[in-house]
């Protein structure tokens, strides 16, 4: 049914929690895992260098992600790329033929202010595939 799961990671509580959902999934329907991290651009709104803009931070949490899942016997592909993270991961949903999104929710959507900006809220809305989201 999922060929294909979508993991974007970052280094929150909630993308960790959501890793052993994608434990599950994956080893359920004998999934490819791509894992994804997405180095966001400053603005100028945040000209200070943020903890996901920096290429090492990325680098070492996607060998991170990788080496969790081969502990448990799932192989995994990691992907790095540049860009606002939720556009950047439905391109990449797309490129790779995701079946399946799965990500953590961070709980920022829960007012009416933050639900459009959230980045979990415009995967949903522009995904090509069903998004699972694990609060």
């Amino acid at each position: 049914m999922f060929k294909t799961v979508l993991f974007p990671v970052d280094q929150s509580r909630e993308a960790r929690e959501a890793a052993d959902v994608v434990v599950n999934v994956v080893q359920k329907y004998g999934s490819r895992l791509v894992v994804l991290s997405v180095v966001e651009e400053p603005t100028a709104d945040s000209p200070d260098a943020d903890v996901m803009s920096s290429l090492d931070t990325v680098a070492q949490l996607l060998e991170t992600a990788k080496s969790l899942f081969a502990g448990q016997g799932i192989p995994a592909e990691t992907l790095e790329r540049q860009g606002k993270p939720a556009f950047t991961i439905c391109d990449v949903a797309d490129e790779i033929g995701a079946d399946l999104i799965v990500m953590g929710c961070r709980g920022l959507g829960l007012t009416d202010e933050g639900a459009t900006d959230s980045v979990t809220t415009r995967v949903i809305n522009l995904s090509p595939c069903p998004v699972l989201v694990v609060p």
